[in-house]
């Protein structure tokens, strides 16, 4: 397997990222494409680990939230160290019927960013990203839960240099 650094964070990541979208099902259109249950999921993680696969995708709106729990759940079935495994998820799409549980605002990504953390079983993410375009929030929100003011936003996460509350570049 070949390695390239991700970023300017440190993180060497296998050329090859291992996608979860078909991780449990769901409702709708995830019962359609989210066939993989837990057992085929740990298959999957475990071979994808032999092959030198360290870098791992999900979102928070995969078979509604079940992907990342899916995951995260495989990580701990075959003892796999979280340092050991690069992992990205995503916010944007509608997690819920609320107004605010869609889009890049502030809000939502602070929300998201906590219910990720929880389904993923970990205290950190290394790779975040925003899964779409908002056409209605400025730039400048969505931008700012990784500024340094937002630190003390949410105590129980981890922070990284660059304020982002439970994502961390590790190295």
């Amino acid at each position: 397997m070949q390695y390239k650094t991700l970023g300017d964070t440190g993180l060497l990541v296998s050329t090859l990222c291992f996608g979860t979208m078909t991780f449990h099902g769901g409702a709708g259109f995830w019962k359609a494409i989210g066939t993989v249950d837990q057992t085929e999921a740990d298959q999957l993680i475990k071979a994808s680990i032999d092959g030198g696969i360290n870098f791992f995708d999900t979102a928070d709106v995969y078979s509604e939230g079940h992907s990342e729990i899916t995951f995260g759940q495989s990580l701990k079935n075959l003892n796999i160290a979280r340092k050991d495994v690069v992992i990205a998820t995503k916010v944007f799409g509608r997690v819920g019927p609320g107004r605010n549980d869609v889009g890049a605002s502030r809000g939502h990504i602070m929300d998201a960013v906590d219910a990720s953390l929880k389904r993923l079983g970990t205290d950190y993410i290394d790779l975040y990203q925003i899964h779409g375009t908002d056409t209605v929030t400025p730039l400048e929100e969505t931008l700012r839960p990784s500024t340094p003011s937002s630190r003390t936003a949410r105590s129980a996460t981890s922070a990284s240099p660059t304020g982002t509350p439970g994502v961390s570049p590790r190295h």
